[in-house]
């Protein structure tokens, strides 16, 4: 897909949002990222795409909500004037002992994770169909990817992460004959997260069999070859520098 003049909504414009949207930017896209609080990342979002000479504009959304996931979906196609992309960022990454958890952690986690990627993409579709085709992006986990939980205290995350790649494989069986092309992206030590100590940041690195954080451009990359293809569909494709092997 040739980006130039396209239009790509992003949900979830922390961390490394940023980044996939100003190179989407610089290859000639306009941007929307979607955000539900306007917390620093999502306001110096739009900096790195401006400063491509890219376009850019941030949308509030409440993702758990039904009627907001189509709110977003259709305002972006109809201010932007057309919706040839689809980029499920969004997620909730928050770590409880099992013996805390409660009902609210699973419905947040499956609500963000899972079931806005769904209505999004179902909101997307008649857009996408409408521009001749398109490209959604998933996002799950490298774990979740790898078929079996590895850590503890993320059950809700585990299973939303494991429903978005079911999510990505059955869109993209339904999808095929308009031409919208569905795929997901599992990452895996891309950057390390706040808060976490340098022993186990070296850990990790140990522990990776290219012995490195990956960076965002990890991501970058991945996310603009499943754009960028003609012929891959219903895949996930894990970005974890070989960490699954171990």
């Amino acid at each position: 897909m040739d980006l130039r003049g396209k239009v790509a909504l992003m949900t979830g414009a922390r961390r490394i949002g940023a980044p996939v949207a100003a190179e989407l930017a610089r290859r000639g896209a306009r941007v929307a990222l979607s955000y539900r609080q306007a917390s620093g990342d999502v306001r110096s979002a739009p900096a790195p795409v401006a400063g491509v000479g890219g376009s850019v504009v941030t949308k509030r959304a409440d993702l758990t909500d039904a009627a907001d996931c189509r709110r977003l979906v259709d305002e972006t196609a109809a201010e932007l004037g057309r919706l040839d992309i689809l980029i499920n960022m969004a997620s909730v990454y928050d770590a409880t002992p099992v013996g805390e958890l409660d009902a609210s952690h699973w419905d947040r986690a499956l609500a963000v994770d899972a079931r806005a990627a769904y209505l999004c993409a179902l909101a997307a579709a008649p857009h996408l169909r409408a521009a001749g085709g398109g490209r959604i992006v998933n996002v799950s986990d490298w774990i979740a990817a790898s078929g079996r939980p590895r850590y503890r205290g993320y059950l809700p995350y585990y299973v939303a992460k494991s429903a978005v790649i079911g999510l990505t494989e059955a869109l993209a069986l339904e999808l095929a004959d308009d031409g919208i092309l569905v795929n997901a992206v599992a990452p895996g030590p891309i950057r390390p997260p706040e808060g976490i100590t340098p022993d186990t940041v070296q850990a990790v690195v140990q522990e990776t069999p290219l012995g490195r954080w990956g960076g965002d451009d990890a991501i970058v990359q991945a996310v603009l070859a499943l754009i960028e293809t003609d012929f891959i569909t219903g895949e996930t494709l894990r970005v974890d520098g070989g960490r699954h092997l171990r």
